[in-house]
């Protein structure tokens, strides 16, 4: 969302810092998501309780909101540039 404001406002550059540092730290969580589900396929069982469904909702949402915040940049982008402003 702080992207996405960053844009809105026309700076192009902390709007694309801020997606990077979003993609960053859900992949540190990805991979975490990921080593979980691993471990249960190997086994290991985890205890499946209404916090990690929550969080599990909560990571899932966040790479939507991520993808989607790329594109609305883009977006804006295209805007000013038919304007013929710089963003």
């Amino acid at each position: 969302m702080e992207a996405i404001a960053a844009a809105k406002s026309g700076d192009a550059e902390e709007a694309r810092k801020k997606l990077q540092d979003a993609a960053e730290e859900l992949s540190k969580a990805h991979h975490y998501q990921t080593e979980l589900i691993q471990n249960e396929a190997g086994g290991e069982k985890t205890e499946m309780t209404l916090l990690m469904v929550h969080a599990q909702d909560h990571l899932m949402n966040a790479m939507t909101v991520k993808d989607m915040a790329a594109e609305i940049i883009e977006l804006y982008e295209k805007i000013t540039e038919q304007r013929g402003a710089s963003i």
